[in-house]
Formats: structure tokens, C-alpha cells, sequence
């Protein structure tokens, strides 16, 4: 199974019986699986999508969004929940490039990405339950 670093952008090939003992990147060690969504640089997001054969859920966010800041708790506990699904945040006012190139209008949005095509979209903050039950009906799919 191919999974991005989040770090570098190296793409590593991981055993998928061995996604539990910790991965850590070939080029700079950084770990390649958490069970905590993982904050991603923006230019590194097209990358990471499209290499990493995990789906992968992405918080299109900023820091002084107030829906934002209520939505953090829920995605960390969707990523505690679906160790199967790589999370990450993006930071939009630190890459206005990557919202418009994903046409992100309002924030928070959630992202449900698959062989690097997105499968769905949501737009402003929700209950954990509602997320875990969106992400696993896209995933259904």
C-alpha cells in the first residue's frame, strides 16, 4: 500500500498487515500513520490525495473560524474512530492557492478523497456521529 508522507511528500510503500506497528518515512522518519489528524502544508495536499491509497478526509479550515474551532474535537475523535482513514487538516489562510484550486467557499468544508478523485463533499461543522455516518456511507459507495 502506497501512503504520502504528510511531512515530505515521499511517497513509501507500506505492508498493509504493518499499518498498526507504526510506518515511519523512508526519507525523514516522520510517522506515516496516527490516530490523530495530521496537519498538512497546503501545497503538499494534491500529493497526498491522489498517492495515497488509504482514503483520506480532509478539514478545509482556519484558525479564526468559530464552526472551525467546534468542528476540531469532532475530527479528532472521527480519526480515533476510523484508524482505516487518513486525516488531515488544511490550513486555508495559509494556502489560499490550494482552497481555490479545491473551490473551497466556506469553511469549515470536509473533503472524502479516494485514488486521489473526491467522492464527497460537506460544508460547515457537524456532530461526531453525523461525520463518522457521512464518511462511512461515502465510503459504501
Amino acid at each position: 500500500m502506497n501512503i504520502v508522507c504528510p511531512n515530505c511528500g515521499t511517497r513509501n510503500r507500506v505492508i498493509e498487515e504493518r499499518l498498526d506497528q507504526g510506518p515511519k518515512c523512508g526519507q525523514c522518519a516522520t510517522p506515516l500513520v496516527s490516530s490523530e489528524p495530521t496537519e498538512l502544508r497546503g501545497e503538499l495536499l494534491p500529493r497526498y490525495v491522489a498517492g495515497t491509497e488509504m482514503p483520506v478526509v480532509v478539514d478545509f479550515w482556519a484558525p479564526w473560524c468559530g464552526p472551525c474551532k467546534m468542528m476540531a474535537p469532532i475530527f479528532v475523535q472521527a480519526a480515533h474512530e476510523r484508524p482505516a482513514v487518513r486525516f488531515v487538516k488544511v490550513d486555508t489562510d495559509r494556502a489560499p492557492g490550494v482552497a481555490s484550486q479545491y473551490n473551497i467557499r466556506a469553511i469549515p468544508t470536509i473533503g472524502l478523497y479516494r485514488g486521489g478523485n473526491e467522492i464527497a463533499r460537506a460544508t460547515g461543522a457537524m456532530p461526531a456521529n453525523q461525520l463518522l455516518a457521512w464518511i462511512d456511507q461515502n465510503l459504501s459507495r
